[in-house]
């Protein structure tokens, strides 16, 4: 608030403290240590794995323990940063006097440092043990002659004319500040993965630095799709299902036409349907934040609608590839996020006649495409430069069939699930891996009940979500369950006993 008179002669550095734990799927307390100034949970940020939650709802502050709602989960990095008030910490040159202290007023606690640039010239003789606790952001220029085993306690810090990326490797792990330069933003490493750091920024400004794993954290969308139930027409619905949940699905807006077989693409903020259904090259797309109706944003490419093709996401662009069979079917489109407009050619598949729904999943640099028509094949190509996709690997042979199969992608590997024509379904989870190129592996099952065939695959951070899709009996009936797998673990996938709004399958999903 504003106020009569001089300001004060100068404000002190941020007062914050960091504190780390790793989660074991039980323990849902830790210690703290409190920084100066805290006064509620809300003073407390914290972090499970570089996602933040939510003060007073996932965890709670008793004294200097905190209590999570959830024990995180096992091998999970929890970063807890607290936040006090600022306080007073340097006078301004000048402004005290003599008579302003009484005497034995200024004792050896009241002097608790000295500002770098007070320390320019030599030291007075003293025994060196005494300089422990420095803060590194006073050690800028030469020390003197010591002895540096003295200096202990010293926070470790990067200043640099630019941003960290998620590949900076910081040398003092979590806790690790780094200082722009130029734009005066402050991160604190919470996350110190090699190669995917998480720099959760804590300065005056925004936007914290995590890698894109194309996972969700809240919410899976169908949209699209045909069922029994609207006797094989198309329709144009937009379900959305918790991921924490056993609640239903429920209906939260339209797509701007009804059809089948559209390619599902995600950005941070909004869900995207791209080509499908006959001569449909339209690519619109739906808020993640408010329900409500799809808009038009653009089309696929000239003379290509990607009918029974499906999609895939960068942290950038959506991309849909395969398609009708015909000298169409092998392209590989991709539109941005940022801005409204129509898709691009990049690239193109290996071979052509990826009909009939291939898989397609997504790691963090590579964007794969498995099977369809009669293919086996598993493409990859560049998130990074455009470019024609090359060949990687194989589904197993015993997979039984490859068309109209889920893509489910966890941060490690890309699933293929289920599949197959009318009346030979396949329930089988098979998974390749991103790290390194190669055939697939049959490692798991959807629920026995119902095997998918053109299911919606979605992502949360921990499991694999196969949303509607034919059933497994060889009948024409159209399934509205939930299924879902871990990604920890290879094995068979349950009934999460959620439920589509209507039965149906063959539509474009996303995640948030």
């Amino acid at each position: 608030m504003a106020y009569l008179g001089k300001g004060l002669g100068s404000l002190t550095t941020a007062n914050i403290t960091v504190d780390t734990m790793t989660g074991n799927g039980s323990t849902t307390t830790m210690t703290i240590t409190l920084a100066k100034g805290v006064n509620s949970v809300n003073d407390i940020s914290a972090y499970v794995s570089g996602v933040m939650q939510r003060p007073g709802t996932d965890y709670t502050l008793s004294g200097s323990t905190l209590t999570f709602t959830t024990a995180p989960a096992n091998g999970l990095k929890v970063v807890a940063i607290s936040h006090g008030d600022s306080y007073l910490d340097n006078v301004a040159d000048a402004t005290v006097i003599t008579e302003s202290f009484a005497d034995g007023a200024v004792t050896d606690v009241k002097v608790g440092s000295l500002s770098a640039s007070k320390l320019t010239g030599a030291l007075p003789a003293g025994s060196a043990a005494n300089l422990t606790n420095l803060n590194a952001a006073q050690l800028t220029g030469a020390l003197p002659a010591m002895a540096t085993g003295n200096l202990t306690g010293i926070t470790s810090y990067t200043k640099s004319a630019s941003d960290p990326v998620v590949t900076t490797n910081p040398s003092g792990g979590v806790g690790t500040l780094w200082v722009n330069s130029s734009s005066g933003e402050v991160y604190s490493c919470t996350d110190a993965t090699a190669g995917e750091n998480v720099w959760t920024n804590v300065g005056g400004g925004s936007g914290d630095i995590q890698p894109y794993h194309g996972w969700g954290s809240n919410y899976a969308f169908s949209s699209n799709g045909s069922g029994a139930t609207q006797g094989w027409g198309n329709t144009n619905t937009i379900d959305k299902f918790a991921f924490n949940s056993s609640a239903n699905a429920t209906d939260v807006g339209d797509s701007q036409l009804a059809r089948r077989n559209s390619g599902g693409a995600f950005s941070t903020t909004h869900g995207y349907n791209a080509g499908g259904g006959g001569s449909a090259s339209v690519i619109d797309k739906y808020a993640f934040a408010s329900n409500g109706n799809a808009t038009v944003v653009g089309n696929l490419t000239s003379g290509s609608q990607a009918e029974t093709g499906t999609g895939c996401s960068s942290e950038t662009y959506g991309y849909a590839a395969g398609g009708d069979p015909t000298a169409s079917s092998n392209k590989i489109h991709k539109y941005a996020f940022a801005s409204d407009a129509n898709a691009t050619n990049v690239g193109l598949l290996t071979t052509i006649g990826r009909t009939d729904r291939p898989a397609m999943t997504q790691s963090t640099t590579y964007g794969y495409c498995q099977g369809g028509g009669s293919s086996y094949v598993i493409d990859k190509w560049s998130f990074a430069s455009d470019g024609n996709a090359t060949n990687v690997g194989v589904l197993n042979s015993g997979f039984g069939s490859t068309t109209t199969c889920a893509g489910v992608s966890s941060s490690t590997v890309g699933h293929t699930c289920g599949g197959g024509a009318m009346a030979s379904r396949s329930s089988k989870i098979e998974k390749h891996s991103f790290a390194s190129d190669g055939d697939a592996t049959n490692v798991g099952s959807l629920t026995l009940q119902e095997g998918k065939n053109g299911g919606y695959g979605t992502s949360s951070q921990t499991h694999g979500h196969v949303a509607g899709g034919s059933q497994a009996n060889g009948t024409s009936a159209s399934g509205d369950s939930v299924n879902k797998f871990s990604f920890s673990s290879d094995a068979i996938a349950v009934d999460t006993t959620q439920n589509l709004t209507l039965g149906r399958g063959l539509g474009g999903a996303a995640q948030y």
